[in-house]
């Protein structure tokens, strides 16, 4: 049978890809499921990319962006500016709300219009509809100064904000607005409970960190169902990375302060008296991390064995810092992850002889 070879575009790799790719294909050849003609072809069907330039434009952006807003920060403190913006006071706050309406639909058309036209820009083209979640909210801003009545209420700001977010990045399929709106999500919870508690240090007897604990873990569930619905299974991982990080890092903030609601409260116990926050904590990142293993969800994976990293070292400078030799310490931990490290492959090689 004669074999046929067809022109196809070279694939342009990361070094450890390539890496990767050799290993396999001279596992291959040498197992005999190839031949060394196909061996070969395969090896030139791809080249290493000599600069990452997706990532220089991905973090060029960024640090544009940081710039634009400390420029923006710089020019509103300056003292002339100030003048200006204080003869300009008397300008009504809906017609500000309006005014940054019409910009901000001014720069979602034309971010949209990009994404069009030239799709390739993946980061200019995010950038274009960042700006233009600035000025929504800026928007939003000035006009609940409209119809501020005096009540201190402004967490419904951030709810019109969640509503107003979501439609955006339903309707521009975006994750960044998208982004934004879990954001607004969480500013809402944590405004209006502060609110309906007259802003005092409990909520149904809970702190910030508690109640954002259970925030989170509604955030994570919401982005493990997404996955049932074809329309927002685009912003799954998002979801449910923004809802893990919500709930890792208050589980890392009770493991220190507990269901304290004022440092003063927090000061008079010993540290060791929270120590259970600490467990909780810990069981929970050795959970998802199981988890993540079980069911190759690196995203829970990754998150349960960075905040069991951390809750280990916050534990150490909590603890053991002034009393404890260093070079032991750590002599400990490296003695503790060498044995998990070796009952982890040998649970591997097991699994690899049952499949062999």
């Amino acid at each position: 049978m004669s074999q046929q070879y067809y022109t196809v575009a070279k694939l342009n790799l990361d070094k450890q890809e390539a890496d990767f790719l050799d290993q396999t294909i001279t596992h291959w050849r040498t197992e005999g499921i190839i031949d060394d003609p196909t061996a070969e072809q395969l090896k030139q069907s791809y080249d290493i990319k000599q600069f990452d330039w997706r990532r220089l434009a991905q973090y060029s952006f960024w640090v544009a962006l940081t710039c634009g807003l400390i420029a923006f920060t710089s020019l509103v403190i300056d003292d002339e500016v100030i003048k200006l913006l204080e003869r300009l006071s008397d300008t009504p706050d809906i017609l500000i709300s309006i005014i940054s309406a019409v910009f901000a639909a001014w720069f979602y058309y034309h971010g949209q219009k990009r994404k069009l036209s030239n799709p390739e820009r993946v980061f200019s083209n995010e950038a274009t509809i960042f700006i233009g979640v600035l000025f929504t909210a800026s928007s939003i801003a000035f006009l609940g100064k409209t119809f501020d009545n005096g009540s201190g209420h402004f967490s419904i700001l951030f709810l019109i904000s969640v509503f107003v977010y979501a439609v955006l990045a339903l309707k521009f399929r975006s994750q960044l607005i998208w982004a934004f709106a879990l954001i607004s999500l969480g500013s809402w919870f944590g405004t209006e409970t502060g609110y309906q508690t007259n802003w005092g240090d409990y909520f149904l007897r809970m702190n910030y960190p508690l109640r954002f604990v259970f925030f989170g873990a509604f955030l994570t569930a919401a982005g493990v169902l997404m996955s049932r619905s074809k329309r927002l299974e685009v912003f799954r991982n998002l979801t449910y990375i923004i809802g893990l990080f919500y709930l890792f890092v208050s589980l890392w903030l009770l493991s220190i302060f507990g269901n304290f609601g004022t440092l003063e409260d927090w000061f008079k116990v010993k540290q060791a008296d929270l120590f259970y926050w600490s467990i909780i904590s810990a069981l929970v990142s050795i959970a998802f991390m199981i988890y993540g293993l079980k069911k190759k969800d690196s995203i829970a994976r990754e998150f349960g064995i960075t905040f069991l990293l951390i809750n280990i070292y916050t534990r150490y400078f909590e603890y053991f810092w002034g009393i404890t030799n260093k070079a032991i310490f750590f002599s400990i931990l490296a003695l503790s992850f060498w044995f998990i490290g070796r009952k982890a492959e040998k649970i591997w090689n097991i699994e690899l002889k049952k499949k062999d």
